[in-house]
């Protein structure tokens, strides 16, 4: 299982490049794209067939760099390879890259149908993009990442109940590669100190954010323990001495780092602007850091209008006395629910109500089969403390299926609960339109389908379509929760569009992370936690990202406008959004591309 949602997306077959720069979460994504190729060949097309083949080779050609993750995502033959950590990485990768651009430019030449054309063209601008971000990070940054946290998702997602058991398998001897004991194989941590150390003598580098190496030291031993619980969860046998061994080696490695990298860290988290600027073009978006704090700020303070607006009728329904939208929020979140069982039952009944109100109301087609949820381990919550999307293998797969993950919620010491963001149902309705339905999984279950060419699915990819679907589908549903969900839906809304301006400015300087954090609680109304993991995603998780949401909602908006303005009555919603996810995870310059050619001139005629 690969996580989706709140993640990173740059070029697939190059990420690895700068394979320590990128930390866990900010490669998820990217890892859930890495094959997305139509289920059964006997029904693809000639030219979908033909496209995917093309791109298969090159998803196989960077498969050896990271084999956990591209095996878990459906390339074949690399369930018992590992990372690859060897001297001279960026130069083989981009030597890898630059074989791939002459490999599609052959064909290309050669192709006649203009479909493929096209794919062909997605797959030499992605490689093309990424070669650009590849060495601009490697003149520019010292590489660095959390190893501790990605061997446990290589064996997360290896050792995932919905993944046959032949094929966990495998995991016994990736633990003896990891650990060395396998021939030919060092340990993978000493290999990790090679690379981490080679080039700290460099003065020009960016060195690690300090911030991000001592969380990565405090989460450490959680992952480390949390391989055990994931091993034991299986039917494996035999693993417990190599197991032992490696989270001795992680458990020193963890040390190694707080010795010799934690004291060579920078006390700033600002990029300059030269790598901002690549960062929030590698999530799609087209805008610069200014106009993108123009168009946060001006919809932070409508949004807030509507909040300010609603909330009396939420307080007279509740019988709460204030009528001020933050104290309104803090009452509601007040009715929390407790215990794993009891919670996520009712995220379910919410999840079976959506699927109620998207039926009565036509908005998008659905699935036969629910949605389904569950709720995270600690150290899945240590991987990644959002909620999210897990992905199943897209390629091959034989009936595994998207989860929406809820983080997991600890008792105190003292027996009591805390209170959490994710625990109280005024929040589920928006949370669960967001990551189930209409939002991210019906985007995955859709594609599970099958129909739509690899290159369309993952090569055009990027964040500001993906997320900018999910906010949509929160504002299509809003009209339809109760207005306690309504109030908590324009809350949602309400933080990502203070992500696209406090991103930047706390990139650019504008603004401190401490008067971020205060806005972050004070108006938008998130905890003290879920603040924090805001201000460390902007800053040092995965710089930029956050802006897509709002960017990519403002362009679906934007698109169903132009649509609605040219079809007037003619215009449907539900076929308008069936045809949006039929073209799987186009940017959106190539979606709006597509729904005029297409879906507004089918509709016409």
């Amino acid at each position: 299982m690969i996580l989706v949602c709140d993640e990173f997306y740059n070029d697939c077959f190059y990420l690895f490049v700068n394979l320590f720069m990128r930390y866990l979460q900010k490669i998820t994504v990217v890892l859930t794209m890495f094959t997305l190729s139509t289920q059964l060949i006997a029904k693809e097309q000639d030219w979908v067939k033909r496209s995917n083949e093309i791109a298969y080779k090159i998803l196989e050609s960077g498969a050896k760099f990271a084999p956990e993750f591209s095996g878990q995502s459906g390339v074949e033959g690399y369930d018992e390879e590992i990372f690859d950590l060897k001297a001279n990485l960026t130069a083989r990768q981009l030597e890898n890259a630059e074989n791939n651009l002459k490999m599609l430019k052959s064909y290309l030449a050669k192709e006649k149908d203009p479909r493929v054309k096209q794919d062909i063209e997605i797959m030499m601008q992605s490689v093309v993009d990424g070669i650009e971000s590849t060495k601009i990070n490697d003149a520019r940054v010292l590489p660095y990442g959390n190893v501790v946290g990605l061997i446990f998702a290589g064996f997360n997602g290896q050792l995932d109940k919905q993944v046959p058991f032949e094929r966990q398998k495998a995991a016994l001897v990736r633990l003896k590669k990891y650990t060395g004991a396998a021939e030919g194989y060092e340990p993978l941590v000493e290999l990790a100190k090679q690379r981490l150390t080679e080039r700290m003598g460099e003065k020009d580098l960016i060195k690690p954010y300090k911030g991000e190496v001592e969380q990565d030291i405090q989460r450490s031993p959680i992952f480390i323990k949390g391989l055990t619980d994931v091993f034991a969860a299986t039917d494996l046998t035999g693993y417990e001495a190599d197991l032992k061994v490696l989270q001795q080696q992680l458990s020193d490695y963890n040390e190694w780092v707080k010795t010799n990298i934690l004291p060579n860290t920078r006390e700033s988290a600002m990029l300059p602007r030269e790598l901002y600027e690549l960062q929030l073009k590698n999530y799609g978006v087209d805008a610069s850091p200014e106009a993108l704090m123009k168009i946060g700020q001006t919809a932070f303070m409508n949004i807030r209008f509507e909040m300010m607006a609603i909330a009396p009728l939420v307080a007279e329904k509740m019988g709460y006395e204030t009528t001020d939208y933050r104290e309104v929020m803090e009452l509601l979140k007040a009715d929390q629910i407790y215990g794993e069982e009891a919670l996520m039952d009712e995220y379910t009944a919410v999840m079976r109500e959506l699927d109620k109100i998207i039926e009565r109301n036509q908005l998008i087609s659905l699935p036969n089969e629910p949605a389904r949820a569950r709720m995270a381990t600690a150290a899945e919550t240590a991987q990644q403390p959002a909620a999210h999307l897990d992905v199943p293998r897209l390629v091959g797969n034989t009936g595994e299926f998207p989860e929406f993950i809820v983080p997991k919620i600890e008792q105190n010491e003292d027996g009591s609960w805390p209170k959490n963001d994710y625990a109280f149902k005024a929040m589920m309705w928006t949370l669960s339109a967001h990551e189930a339905r209409p939002g991210h999984e019906l985007q995955f279950t859709t594609m599970l389908r099958g129909g739509v060419s690899t290159a369309r699915a993952m090569f055009a990819f990027n964040s500001a379509n993906v997320e900018g679907w999910a906010l949509y589908a929160e504002a299509i549903s809003k009209q339809y929760m109760p207005l306690e969900g309504q109030l908590y839906s324009l809350q949602a809304r309400l933080l990502r569009a203070a992500r696209i301006w406090l991103d930047p400015m706390l990139n650019l300087g504008l603004i401190t992370p401490a008067e971020a954090k205060r806005i972050l609680m004070e108006d938008v109304g998130e905890d003290d936690l879920n603040a924090q993991t805001e201000i460390d995603r902007y800053t040092f998780r995965s710089p930029a990202q956050a802006t897509a949401y709002y960017y990519g909602y403002e362009k679906l908006l934007q698109l169903r406008a132009t649509t609605e303005l040219k079809l007037k009555d003619r215009f449907n919603q539900k076929d308008f959004h069936d045809f949006i996810l039929k073209q799987g995870l186009l940017p959106p310059d190539l979606l709006h591309h597509a729904v005029m050619e297409e879906f507004v001139s089918n509709q016409i005629k």
